[in-house]
């Protein structure tokens, strides 16, 4: 055991007194007295359980009409994909004009259509009044779409 200097004991037994005094200030209380409070606070609350109503069919929505008109005006992103690729950083860093980046799809190949990026559909490029234009050759059904969000 080590023994303490009378020194060290006073100084311990003076920092012990000064947080009993400040926690008697505080007005805390021991744990029976939080538990009181508590009680104190809940009871005096008057909760009362919620009430629901009940949907009548009149209520609901006539037709699928008017829900699809309040989502037509929002703006989506519609990109095509050529392709892509991975570089390292190097090889990047080192890219000036006139530089070629092999992609990984054949000439030819169909482009993805993309909606937010998802994929909606595969088209192929055309020129229509000297600015591109995709043709789509083939669009994903509704379902394969569902399934390739998840």
């Amino acid at each position: 055991m080590s023994e303490e200097s009378p020194d060290q004991e006073g100084m311990d037994g003076d920092l012990a007194d000064e947080w009993a005094a400040a926690m008697s200030e505080a007005g805390e209380t021991g744990e029976d007295g939080v538990e009181d409070e508590w009680a104190a606070a809940m009871s005096e609350q008057n909760v009362q359980p919620a009430e629901f109503e009940e949907l009548s069919p009149a209520a609901a929505p006539q037709s699928f009409g008017s829900d699809l008109d309040l989502i037509m005006d929002i703006p989506v992103t519609l990109s095509m994909e050529l392709g892509s690729t991975e570089i390292a950083i190097r090889n990047l860093l080192q890219l000036t004009q006139g530089s070629v980046v092999e992609l990984d799809r054949y000439a030819g190949e169909p482009l993805d259509v993309l909606v937010n990026g998802t994929l909606i559909a595969h088209g192929e490029v055309v020129v229509v009044n000297d600015r591109y234009g995709i043709r789509l050759t083939d669009v994903v059904s509704p379902s394969e779409r569902i399934k390739r969000l998840k």
